[in-house]
């Protein structure tokens, strides 16, 4: 049974993003990076790039594949968690806290609303 926190929202790509904290952070999903089992290597985006919703930003690697991670809402990436270059492993342990990949400044907070709420996301991954 995956851990699927209740204040997040969710793209059917299995990122979350925590759309209460300004600028908002964004992860991969306990359900993500237990398909993906060990993340061995993160390709952070770089800062200042401005993205839209569903562009693909960064990648994921594992020992199983490479993921494609893409944004949940339109923004500026204003902030790249460091810890993972050295420690990707650390998406595998704390994927909600610690393990979150990039922080975006929305420029369209409305986005956020139209992705899934917790129960929607339970539902998605069954």
């Amino acid at each position: 049974m995956s851990n699927v926190p209740d204040n997040l929202r969710y793209r059917d790509s299995h990122e979350w993003i925590d759309p209460m904290q300004d600028p908002a952070p964004v992860g991969i999903t306990d359900h993500a990076q237990a398909e993906l089992t060990d993340v061995v290597f993160v390709d952070p985006p770089k800062l200042g790039t401005q993205v839209s919703a569903g562009q693909q930003v960064c990648v994921i690697e594992s020992v199983k594949a490479a993921s494609d991670i893409y944004a949940p809402v339109s923004g500026e990436i204003v902030a790249v968690n460091e810890t993972l270059s050295n420690d990707p492993g650390l998406l595998n342990r704390d994927p909600y806290l610690g393990g979150w990949i990039f922080k975006i400044k929305p420029s369209n907070s409305a986005e956020a609303d139209a992705l899934m709420n917790a129960e929607a996301y339970r539902k998605h991954i069954g």
